[in-house]
């Protein structure tokens, strides 16, 4: 999963919180993310971008 922004992420199904692990280190709890976004987000070709359009000022979020 080669990305210039994101480092990692992960998906808890039955909270349905996404978990977004930045290459600057800071991690962000996403909440209320639908499993098809989910699994859009893990098989686009660019993280980054998805995250940006499909993501980002789309869902709550919690910074850690």
């Amino acid at each position: 999963m080669p990305s210039s922004v994101i480092k990692s992420f992960s998906y808890h199904a039955e909270s349905k919180i996404l978990t977004i692990v930045f290459v600057s280190g800071y991690i962000y709890h996403y909440k209320n993310v639908p499993q098809t976004v989910f699994n859009s987000f893990k098989s686009a070709t660019s993280k980054g971008r998805y995250f940006n359009e499909r993501i980002k000022n789309k869902f709550r979020f919690k910074k850690l």
